[in-house]
Order: C-alpha cells, then sequence, then structure tokens
C-alpha cells in the first residue's frame, strides 16, 4: 500500500509529497543493510519487527532534523513540525510514513498510551536540545540530554515487546542513557566536525584538554587520558545498566541488548585503536555486529 510523504520545503514551508510504502521508508531510514541497528532489529520478535523499525526510524528522523541541518531556523521549523506530526498520531490522523507505520504496527502494545506518549514527548525534547546547544558545562547538563534523548527512546522500544510494561523505566532508562553515552564517545570526531562536543567543559578542563583540540583533530597524551576515561564510564554504565534487566525481561529484550553488546564491542576496538576518533570513525565490520548479535540469548 502506498503512502504519501510530506517534506518540508525550507523556502516556502509548504509540503511536497512523493509515494512510498511506510514499512520500506521506515527500513531505509532506521536500518540500512549492513547497520548496526540492522543486526540489533533481527533480534526483534517477528511480530515486533515492523513497529521497533518504525520505532527506530522516528528516532532517526529527530536526529536527523536537530544534528544535520546547518540552518538553526530550519531546524527548529523541521523540529516544531515534528512536534505537530506526533500529536496528529496521538489523535489518529498520521501523515508521514513513520507516524503511519506506527499507528500501523502499535495495536496491541502500550507505545501509544498516556505513558508511552510522554516517553515520546521527553525523546523529542531531548532531541530539541541539540537546537539549542552544542556544549555541556558538566556531567548533570549532559546527562538530562542523555536521558532524554537516549533513556526516553529505551524505554520506548523496551515496553514495545516486555512482559511488565510497567516496570520498564526502572531499568530501561539508565540502559538508554548508556547506550546515549556510548555513542556520543564512538562519534566524537564526526560530531566535532558538525560543531558539537558531547564532552562536559568541565572535564575538557580537568584533562587539560581544549574544543579547539577536538575540533582540530590535535591527538595527546591529555587527550587519550581524556578519552580512556570517557570510554571507561559508557562501558561501565552498559554494564550497570544490563545487569539491572530483570531475568523474566532478558528474553524480551534481546534488541535493545544486542544495541549494548555493540556499544561495548565498538569501545574495545576503540580503545585498541588508541582513541585515535578525531580524524576517522572506527566501526566494527558487519560480520563480527552478526556474530555479536546472534551470541545475545
Amino acid at each position: 500500500m502506498a503512502f504519501f510523504l510530506g517534506g518540508i520545503l525550507s523556502a516556502s514551508r509548504r509540503f511536497h509529497f512523493i509515494a512510498v510504502n511506510f514499512d520500506d521508508y521506515c527500513q531505509q531510514k532506521a536500518a540500512p543493510d549492513g547497520s548496526s541497528t540492522y543486526y540489533a532489529l533481527r533480534r526483534a520478535p517477528a511480530s515486533r519487527l515492523a513497529l521497533l523499525t518504525a520505532l527506530h526510524a522516528l528516532r532517526r528522523e529527530l536526529e536527523e532534523t536537530a544534528k544535520e541541518t546547518s540552518d538553526p531556523t530550519i531546524g527548529r521549523t523541521k523540529h516544531a513540525w515534528w512536534q505537530k506530526e506526533l500529536a496528529s498520531l496521538f489523535g489518529g490522523e498520521p501523515a508521514h510514513p513513520v507516524t503511519k507505520a506506527i499507528a500501523a504496527h502499535a495495536a496491541g502494545t502500550p507505545v501509544l498510551d498516556d505513558e508511552g506518549r510522554g516517553f515520546i514527548g521527553n525523546m523529542v525534547d531531548g532531541f530539541e536540545l541539540d537546537l539549542e546547544q552544542a556544549r555541556y558545562i558538566d556531567w548533570a547538563g549532559l546527562r538530562r540530554y542523555l536521558d532524554n534523548a537516549g533513556g526516553a527512546f529505551a524505554v520506548i522500544i523496551a515496553r514495545a515487546t516486555a512482559r511488565h510494561p510497567e516496570n520498564v523505566p526502572n531499568w530501561a532508562m539508565a540502559l538508554g542513557s548508556a547506550l546515549m553515552l556510548a555513542e556520543r564517545v564512538e562519534n566524537i570526531g564526526d560530531d566535532a566536525r558538525h560543531g558539537r562536543i558531547y564532552l562536559p567543559i568541565d572535564e575538557l578542563q580537568r584533562f587539560g584538554v581544549t574544543a579547539a583540540d577536538v575540533i582540530n583533530r590535535k591527538y595527546s597524551d591529555a587527550f587519550t587520558e581524556l578519552m580512556r576515561f570517557q570510554t571507561g564510564r559508557a562501558r561501565d554504565a552498559l554494564n550497570q545498566a544490563l545487569a539491572a534487566i530483570p531475568a523474566d525481561e532478558r528474553p524480551t529484550q534481546r534488541v535493545v541488548r544486542s544495541h549494548a553488546a555493540l556499544s561495548l564491542a565498538l569501545l574495545d576496538e576503540i580503545e585498541r585503536e588508541d582513541f585515535k576518533v578525531l580524524h576517522q570513525r572506527i566501526a566494527l565490520t558487519p560480520i563480527r555486529k552478526l556474530w555479536i548479535t546472534w551470541r545475545v540469548r
């Protein structure tokens, strides 16, 4: 079945429409072949695969709106459009392929109940922070961003498959925040090329590294020690969050656990590469991603 994609025209702020299949759109947006998300979603229950793919696509849309728009005014316009589109989703009249897919596949899940809508709103608020600031003074400020953009997302997808959705925030929030922290550590170089540094300013100062050093790809012993600290904190946060998943939920949470397994492996690879993340993006091979996620039981 073909549906319509409403694209924002930055000049006129009107819409144009192209026919797309919403499931195909979500697959390409969220999980193209070979990506980490592609392999993590291979561990999803068949009955929830389309929904989880659509939710990952929603996250990707919000992330692109905030991070890949050079003009802040256009970014805010697009973000406001997504806020309205999500309100339309909650009202039963979605227009975008991603929201159409969520509406089509969310039946029988708590994704769009009152609590679910609240966490979707928190995720939207989290990515809105990317439109407002590109630096964080301290860990407390960065943690707020991680909890909203990452923690809320993990709660959303975990509740879609959980045996006890009402208990999910107790453990999934920390896992999502840890996943987001690991992602920011992994992508420091790429983020810096877009003018964003997700390293608290007070921690840069503590290790004797400047924002200019990061942006100009300047490696040093101080940067190595800074990265060792950041990588260690992300690794510890992931392991602690994984250990907190209730035993009866572990089989229902192979997707988020696969994301965590991939992040842990990538952090180890970054450390083996002596934290040379400023000029390149260190990645796992597709066959290694397949092996890592296959081992998640």
